[in-house]
């Protein structure tokens, strides 16, 4: 169970977003939220360590693993054919 995903990933998805942001505005805000999260948890676990705060550890990885996460939850949605996802990568 691979949570963590490449920044070519990150960027294909990201680059759909950038073009289809007219057709799919709602999509373009969530996935940016999601990107948001993910930099937090990744500047929230370095601040962990250094305040000595290690209960928030459990949070920021989940920060780290919402683009993971969330790309897992839309392909799961998208062959249930519950929710169409164009950007999803066709060999993934």
């Amino acid at each position: 169970m691979n949570l963590c995903l490449s920044l070519d990933e990150l960027e294909r998805i990201k680059r759909w977003h950038v073009a289809h942001r007219r057709d799919h505005p709602l999509e373009y805000q969530l996935w940016d939220g999601v990107l948001t999260v993910w930099l937090m948890g990744w500047m929230g676990g370095a601040l962990v360590f250094c305040l000595d705060a290690l209960w928030l550890l459990p949070i920021c990885l989940l920060g780290i693993w919402a683009p993971g996460l969330y790309v897992r939850w839309r392909r799961k949605v998208h062959r249930a054919h519950r929710l169409r996802c164009d950007w999803l990568d066709p060999n993934g």
